[in-house]
């Protein structure tokens, strides 16, 4: 198995396209399984499309589903921070993705993206695996 961690600068970005970076990955591998992972209890990975207004109402819906106030148990950090901490068992850490001749197999308008709602953690890492057929 194949493993490389990237850093990623996620700011105030809710959302940071990683498909450029998983197409270079598995580039140079053959057929098999590429697994996708971020390693923090704030961020996840969704595969979506992107460019169109989705980004906006997924924004929407985490904003309503996930408000930024002071319900939250866990309360250190930034007004709504334990929201952040919830959103990982919703939209999960990690992704496995087929890739055929060294390419992910996604749909015609899907990419791999970084669901990051914690502005103060900008500092993120994304760890892509290889695993042959």
């Amino acid at each position: 198995m194949r493993s490389e961690v990237i850093e990623l600068q996620t700011g105030s970005n809710r959302f940071t396209d990683v498909t450029d970076l998983l197409n270079a990955f598995c580039s140079t591998e053959g057929d098999g399984l590429v697994s996708a992972f971020v390693p923090h209890a704030t961020a996840g990975l969704a595969i979506m499309e992107t460019g169109s207004g989705s980004e906006a109402d997924l924004s929407e819906v985490l904003d309503r589903v996930f408000p930024r106030d002071d319900r939250w148990s866990h309360s250190h950090g930034s007004r709504g921070h334990g929201a952040d901490h919830v959103i990982p068992a919703f939209i999960a850490p990690s992704i496995t993705i087929p890739v055929v001749g060294g390419k992910p197999q996604l749909g015609t308008w899907q990419s791999l993206v970084v669901v990051d709602t914690n502005a103060d953690n900008p500092d993120r890492k994304l760890r892509f695996s290889f695993l042959p057929a």
